[in-house]
């Protein structure tokens, strides 16, 4: 007779193995139900999305890193010493060039100025009597009633005192212009910093602080660098006309303004491989502030109406870059294709694809040369023109297959980049 453990213990295996039994057996449906479901799809369509090549304008440009700098920054200092009587400017204001900003008081000066234009007054009324004097001397000289050296002495004298009224004259300018020192006026146009002495203290001029600083915003100036190697194509571009530089904004994408390239160094810094470049902007909104960093694009050239395809439909594999080319009869080739550059959204195409050929961008998992597919809908990158608006992104510098640095379609040599292996 079993006893209790060993019912229980017989029971058990007979659970398990009924168990492993319904396990095995709903695997099995479903692999089943897989293999169905895969042999039926891969008669089916496969769906894509697909975008036709087309052709567009496409901008070549140099990205740097650069800083903002003023055409002209002054410190405005008292040219005298004296009390500040009153201050003219706001903090932060723009002003013009001659515009009053601040006066010195001018009880000193005003005091030295008038005493130099009495003495002149002096000068003169006796430069008056001794003119008068040698004419009478001369008179009397032609009638030998005087000794022929009196009127020579005579005439000596006038000249003395003709040459030290000059002399006065030449006070009285000094003392008007030490005078005009006591009004401080902006020597440029710009826009002035924070206060740096209030009224009512004693300004002198050998104070290095200042009163104030004023800053020339509109235009600006921009330093960048560039590496070495791009020299030669920044040259020959600079050499057929003016280039366009952009700054861009925080997210490297908008254009806050344009300027122009004004000068390029003549020579590269050894330490760090680049070339310093100038370029000035108009700064008409004030997006650029002095010691701002800043990123900038160079355009050095644009490629005319070349072939161009969303950067996503270019494939790579071990011989090199590739498209699938949705045909007329509803199937995909593959096509070995010659990327000249690209950039986030899209790449131009240097051989290989020609205008209107559509190819396909997402949906690339279970295609294979020759594979049916439907185009569920289509997708096309904005065009690009030679200056593109604020909100297009740029394109960048690449090699051909998409590898950095290469030269651009054609300028300059073009590599062969072999298609994907069959």
């Amino acid at each position: 007779m079993i006893s209790g453990k060993r019912r229980l213990f017989l029971i058990a295996i007979t659970a398990a193995a009924a168990i492993g039994l319904v396990v095995t057996l709903v695997v099995q449906v479903q692999q089943t139900q897989q293999r169905t479901r895969v042999a039926r799809d891969a008669n089916l369509p496969v769906p894509v999305i697909a975008a036709a090549a087309r052709l567009a304008d496409v901008p070549i440009y140099l990205d740097g890193v650069g800083t903002t700098r003023a055409l002209n920054t002054v410190t405005v200092r008292p040219q005298v010493d004296g009390k500040l009587i009153s201050v003219l400017f706001r903090e932060g204001q723009d002003v013009k060039r001659g515009e009053v900003l601040a006066r010195i008081d001018p009880t000193t000066y005003q005091a030295q100025y008038d005493q130099a234009v009495a003495k002149k007054a002096q000068d003169e009324a006796t430069l008056a009597n001794a003119r008068m004097d040698l004419e009478r001397y001369a008179n009397l000289a032609a009638t030998n009633s005087i000794a022929r050296q009196q009127l020579d002495t005579q005439r000596a004298l006038v000249a003395q005192l003709e040459a030290q009224v000059k002399l006065d004259q030449a006070a009285i300018d000094n003392a008007r212009a030490i005078l005009n020192y006591t009004t401080i006026t902006a020597p440029i146009d710009g826009r002035t910093g924070i206060r740096l002495v209030d009224e009512g203290n004693i300004v002198r001029a050998a104070d290095a602080a200042g009163i104030v600083v004023i800053t020339q915003l509109k235009p600006v100036s921009v330093f960048f660098t560039l590496p070495q190697q791009q020299l030669g194509e920044v040259n020959r571009a600079f050499a057929r006309g003016p280039l366009i530089v952009e700054a861009l904004g925080a997210d490297n994408k908008t254009v806050i303004d344009r300027g122009t390239l004004l000068v390029i160094d003549n020579q590269v810094d050894q330490t760090t491989g680049t070339v310093r470049l100038k370029a000035e902007f108009p700064n008409a909104e004030t997006q650029l502030w002095p010691g701002q960093f800043v990123n900038v694009r160079l355009l050095i050239d644009t490629l005319r109406q070349v072939v161009v395809v969303p950067t996503a439909a270019v494939q790579r594999g071990p011989s090199g870059a590739f498209v699938y080319v949705v045909q007329d009869d509803a199937t995909v080739a593959v096509r070995r294709i010659e990327v000249a550059q690209q950039d986030e959204t899209q790449a131009v195409i240097a051989r290989g694809l020609q205008a209107g050929e559509r190819v396909v961008t997402t949906g690339f998992a279970r295609l294979t040369p020759g594979a049916k597919v439907t185009v569920t809908a289509a997708e096309n990158a904005p065009a690009v023109s030679a200056i593109p608006e604020p909100e297009q992104r740029r394109p960048r510098r690449t090699g051909p297959g998409g590898a950095p640095g290469g030269s651009p379609a054609g300028r300059g040599d073009r590599a062969n980049a072999p298609g994907p292996s069959q």
